[in-house]
């Protein structure tokens, strides 16, 4: 049976008293790819957000790593081992002003590994990024699609055991975005990684989700295989999405 990474029961968000997000039942199985859609302002990025413990659930079940989070809290150690086994790569990426090699081997250098594997490590990750020759660049220097695919090695070069990605090509040129996908296929076919990547792009939900979560009013609604999903919906909210009719 394969494991979870991450399950949620009646888990419910809330902002100053307002429910802001919802997810009834989700299983995230280990070593999956899933693409996170619906509408602009329905709960995406606060389901990523939670699962990166960066919001903090006002009531249900999470459980992350087959480690049960209660809704009365947990320490601050509990949630720093859970977070260091995955990483979370926003819309914007933030650059620290050092080299590029020095911005994708933080990590691995808080994690003590030794000078020739992180050599090997980040020079292997900008590769799948085309950014070799890159390394002693300005990293605060680099054009936005750069920045993505440095803030994406950074993330990749830790291998970790969740990759979250927030619209991660989101504005960015046909290039930079085919860069970007083949570096999560190579990564999640070496490392077998569980992805879960939120997209406005339904055509890149099909290319890289085996399974598409559906969002809609701040409620998780759906979790569907990829092609049934898009050929065959299960609820006319759904479909309506699929099909480009308006929907709130």
């Amino acid at each position: 049976m394969v494991a979870n990474v991450a399950e949620y029961d009646q888990v419910c968000v809330e902002f100053e008293g307002r429910e802001t997000l919802s997810i009834p039942h989700l299983e995230l199985q280990a070593a999956r790819r899933y693409a996170v859609v619906g509408p602009s302002g329905s709960g995406k990025s606060t389901f990523l957000r939670l699962t990166n413990l960066l919001e903090k659930p006002a009531k249900g079940q999470m459980r992350l790593f087959q480690k049960n989070l209660p809704v009365k809290g947990y320490s601050r150690s509990e949630q720093l081992e859970l977070q260091r086994q995955m990483v979370y790569v926003s819309q914007k990426p933030v650059m620290f002003d050092i080299s590029v090699f020095d911005n994708v081997a933080m990590g691995l250098r808080y994690r003590n590994l030794s000078k020739v594997e992180i050599n090997e490590r980040v020079e292997a990750v900008l590769q799948a990024v085309r950014l070799t020759g890159f390394t002693d660049r300005r990293a605060v220097s680099l054009s936005g699609g750069e920045a993505q695919r440095i803030a994406l090695a950074r993330a990749l070069v830790i291998e970790p055991k969740l990759l979250l990605l927030d619209e991660p090509t989101s504005n960015l040129d046909p290039m930079n975005i085919e860069i970007i996908e083949e570096a999560i296929h190579q990564i999640y076919k070496q490392i077998g990684v569980t992805i879960v990547m939120v997209t406005h792009n339904l055509q890149q939900a099909r290319r890289v989700g085996d399974e598409i979560i559906f969002v809609h009013q701040g409620k998780v609604y759906q979790k569907q295989e990829r092609d049934q999903f898009f050929d065959s919906p299960r609820e006319k909210e759904i479909e309506d999405f699929i099909t480009g009719r308006m929907i709130y």
